[in-house]
């Protein structure tokens, strides 16, 4: 009996001998639970990092729609702007040869005296059909005496000529048309041929 008095009385005494040490201990395990140890803070700010590049991901990859969207919506209007342009063209293709009627019966036409007024009729509806094509930019290719472009002229054959350079367009046999500058039919065409002269010694041999 005794004895469990006497342990009492030294537990109640150490635990009273020092508030301050307990005092600090307590404050010490508060401490502790109030500040996150460093691996917390590292993955927090890790955490947050992967959420940032994630969201520039995805506004990257939303301009990148953006962009490719906005060339579609471009090339699509580039399309529908050059199907209007050239939906006619079959039409003009065939109003071509019945141009090249109206030509030919003017320079057959031109000679005959008696003939005057159907040749003046012929002229005009020719003039007619000119500016309807002008009006669909319809346009005559630039071919006799001009140098030989493979782009727009059809060579059908060649003329020796020293009077022009060589390559150099002579006749044009059938006119070429463009369409907005895209060519519809070729001018047929003669190129000249320059001819070389014989020289002295040749001549000798």
């Amino acid at each position: 009996m005794v004895l469990k008095e006497n342990k009492a009385k030294k537990e109640e005494k150490k635990n009273t001998a020092d508030p301050d040490s307990a005092a600090s201990a307590a404050e010490a395990k508060t401490a502790e639970a109030q500040d996150p140890p460093d691996a917390e803070i590292k993955a927090g700010d890790a955490g947050i990092q992967e959420l940032q590049d994630q969201v520039a991901a995805e506004k990257d990859k939303a301009l990148r729609l953006s962009a490719e969207f906005e060339n579609f919506k471009k090339r699509k209007q580039r399309e529908i702007d050059e199907f209007k342009k050239f939906a006619n063209e079959m039409v003009f293709k065939q109003l071509l040869s019945v141009v090249d009627n109206l030509e030919r019966a003017i320079a057959s036409a031109t000679d005959a005296s008696d003939d005057a007024g159907l040749l003046d009729g012929v002229k005009l509806t020719h003039k007619d059909m000119m500016k309807l094509f002008e009006s669909f930019n319809v346009k005559p290719v630039e071919a006799e005496n001009q140098p030989f472009d493979p782009n727009f002229h059809q060579a059908v054959t060649q003329e020796e000529n020293n009077a022009l350079p060589d390559n150099t367009v002579t006749t044009v046999l059938q006119k070429g048309y463009t369409l907005h500058d895209r060519l519809i039919r070729p001018a047929m065409v003669v190129v000249s041929k320059r001819v070389e002269k014989e020289t002295e010694d040749t001549k000798e041999n």
